[in-house]
């Protein structure tokens, strides 16, 4: 995916440059205007590609600390685990953030069940409050 979006930010940035040079000022306007496309794409991507990075972080410290979940929850034929037992689990890593609302484990682990349980969205967002809460750790010390 972000081979392709790297290919289009090059095929859009070629023809803002050629819309640039050409003479007549409101086509050159419209290539200047081209240019912000591509920027937008690689604010994007820089972002997602920090947030996966620094979420795997956390999650492989989790694993060699033996504090992932285990996944042996049944999957669906296309390989997805069942969204009805990934729902299930989720009440037990739910609790157990609000139990530790400043830990990062817990967050992280939250981030898989809401994943298990097939809210992507949501498993996005508790990951993104588990590296805000290790950051701050890391600030203060923590580690």
């Amino acid at each position: 995916m972000a081979a392709l979006l790297v290919l289009w930010m090059a095929f859009t940035v070629q023809y803002a440059i050629i819309l640039i040079v050409d003479p007549n000022p409101l086509v050159t306007a419209m290539g200047v205007a081209l240019i912000v496309l591509p920027v937008i794409g690689v604010w994007w991507l820089v972002l997602e590609l920090r947030f996966v990075i620094r979420g795997q972080r956390l999650l492989g410290i989790l694993e060699r600390e033996g504090g992932l979940p285990v996944d042996d929850l049944p999957r669906l034929p296309s390989g997805r685990i069942d969204p009805e037992v990934g729902r299930a689990r989720f009440d037990d890593a739910r609790a157990e953030a609000d139990a530790a609302p400043t830990s990062w484990r817990a967050w992280s682990r939250l981030s898989l069940a809401y994943d298990a349980a097939g809210d992507r969205g949501r498993a996005r967002w508790a990951m993104r409050r588990a590296i805000a809460l290790a950051t701050d750790a890391r600030r203060r010390g923590e580690g």
